[in-house]
C-alpha cells in the first residue's frame, strides 16, 4: 500500500512513511506503516494494539536504497456488517489514530483508495 521513496528519511524515530486507508466505500480503515526493522517504533505499535488494531501482514524488504523496511499492517474489526465500522466507531478511530500519530509528530491523512489499488 506504501510507496517508499527513500529510507534516508524518517516520519518520526523508526518511521519511514504512514497511510491510513480504506477500501471503498471508505468507512473502514487499515493503518500502513513502513518502519525500521533495526529500529521499530516500539511506543506507537504498542499504541495501536491498545487501540485495538491487529497486525495482520508484516513483510521485510530492502529498498533500492540499501535500506532495510519492515511493511507493518493493522485493521480493526467494527461492529457493522463484514466488522466494519459504523459511522460513530470511524470518526472516534480517526481521531484516535489522528491523536496516536500526532503525539509523535506524525501529521496523517486518511483516504479512500482507488479501487484498482484496493483489489489489485
Amino acid at each position: 500500500m506504501l510507496f517508499l521513496k527513500s529510507t534516508s528519511v524518517t516520519k518520526a524515530p523508526g518511521i519511514y512513511e504512514v497511510d491510513v486507508a480504506a477500501k471503498p466505500p471508505g468507512k473502514t480503515f487499515g493503518v500502513f506503516l513502513a518502519t525500521d526493522p533495526d529500529s521499530p517504533p516500539q511506543a506507537v505499535l504498542t499504541a495501536l494494539q491498545e487501540l485495538g488494531f491487529k497486525n495482520t501482514y508484516q513483510q521485510g524488504y530492502v529498498h533500492k536504497d540499501k535500506g532495510k523496511v519492515l511493511d507493518m499492517h493493522f485493521q480493526k474489526d467494527g461492529t457493522d456488517l463484514f466488522n466494519g465500522w459504523k459511522t460513530d466507531e470511524c470518526a472516534s478511530n480517526l481521531a484516535a489514530l489522528d491523536a496516536l500519530f500526532g503525539n509523535f509528530g506524525v501529521t496523517v491523512t486518511p483516504r479512500v483508495m482507488s479501487l484498482a489499488e484496493a483489489y489489485a
